[in-house]
């Protein structure tokens, strides 16, 4: 009895999950989206002083709570103002710190970079940042005087 082996070769093909993370402290309320693929996870926050010390607590408890956390983001989305000066200051400050740590890749936007459209919301960002070609990892803040 002759064995023939022959080698099989397996193609897997790569799933790409859409794993992103929108960060906006620079309005009215601190806004959190969490993007996985189609689902969307959005909460806000009070704009104030605490809440923006606590920055990375209310992340981590809103990814918690999403079944997530930072371990498992690809991209995050930061606005980087007009706003806020402290808002932007921290969460700017946050994203910083992760990419450093974790090299969790970011991209700063404004909603000023999308101005030629009138409603935007945030689930629409990393699409629009790739259309309108963002600069990824980039800090240019625009602080309301």
């Amino acid at each position: 009895m002759i064995l023939i082996s022959s080698a099989l070769e397996f193609v897997v093909n790569k799933i790409i999950i859409m794993n992103s993370l929108i960060v906006d402290a620079a309005r009215d309320k601190i806004f959190l989206t969490h993007i996985v693929n189609k689902n969307i996870y959005t909460c806000s926050h009070e704009n104030s002083k605490i809440n923006f010390e606590k920055l990375i607590i209310l992340i981590n408890d809103f990814l918690e709570n999403n079944k997530s956390s930072l371990n498992k983001i690809n991209t995050i989305y930061v606005n980087r103002g007009p706003g806020s000066f402290a808002g932007i200051r921290n969460s700017l400050s946050i994203i910083k710190a992760l990419f450093l740590t974790k090299k969790i890749d970011y991209y700063c936007f404004s909603f000023t970079d999308f101005d030629k459209l009138s409603k935007i919301n945030h689930e629409d960002v990393p699409y629009l940042c790739d259309k309108f070609k963002i600069k990824k990892n980039l800090i240019n803040p625009i602080y309301l005087s």
